[in-house]
């Protein structure tokens, strides 16, 4: 797919990737609360905008389930993966394929290692990547920034939920307008 920069609500799949209860706990309290704002306002406005949402965990057997404000959610379970990257894991490779999607608006843990693997692979893959900066962590903030880095390196597109967001929406003046505003205020 030819890198566009525009997110189209009929062409965009929303995933996020490994917010999960027993690696949660290690992100800054403030990062955390952040990611979990943002990563909620892209999965209801993806549903408002009928974009699909994808979830992945890593390792849930040791990792635990995705955290329960964002797990009630999501239209469907997460699928678990032991890849780091969620590209490299035939059954979400298989299930991003089944939407028809081309862009992929990512959200999630940890920037350095599973947002940055999977944003990679996407992109070689022939996906539009938009990583949002706002919705993604990790342990440290020189490792989510160098995780950024690497993902606008690998032909990511770095973005804000608050940009994606409006970005599918388009314009303002319609109730959808108003649903999705709400969200990022």
């Amino acid at each position: 797919m030819s890198r566009t920069v525009k997110l189209d609500r009929r062409t965009a799949a929303v995933l996020l990737v490994d917010v999960q209860e027993r690696l949660a706990p290690a992100m800054p309290a403030e990062t955390l609360a952040r990611v979990v704002k943002y990563a909620t306002a892209l999965v209801e406005g993806a549903k408002v905008l009928g974009v699909p949402v994808l979830a992945t965990e890593q390792y849930p057997r040791g990792l635990g389930a995705t955290v329960p404000e964002l797990a009630r959610l999501l239209p469907s379970p997460a699928l678990a993966k032991v890849h780091f990257s969620c590209g490299a894991d035939p059954a979400f490779a298989a299930a991003l394929e089944a939407t028809g999607r081309r862009q992929v608006v990512i959200t999630g843990m940890e920037t350095h290692v599973c947002v940055f693997q999977t944003a990679r692979d996407l992109v070689a893959m022939g996906y539009e990547v938009h990583v949002c900066a706002d919705a993604v962590s990790s342990r440290t903030e020189e490792h989510r920034r160098v995780g950024l880095e690497l993902c606008r390196e690998a032909g990511a597109i770095v973005t804000t939920a608050e940009t994606a967001l409006f970005d599918l929406l388009h314009q303002a003046g319609t109730p959808e307008f108003k649903q999705v505003s709400a969200l990022v205020k």
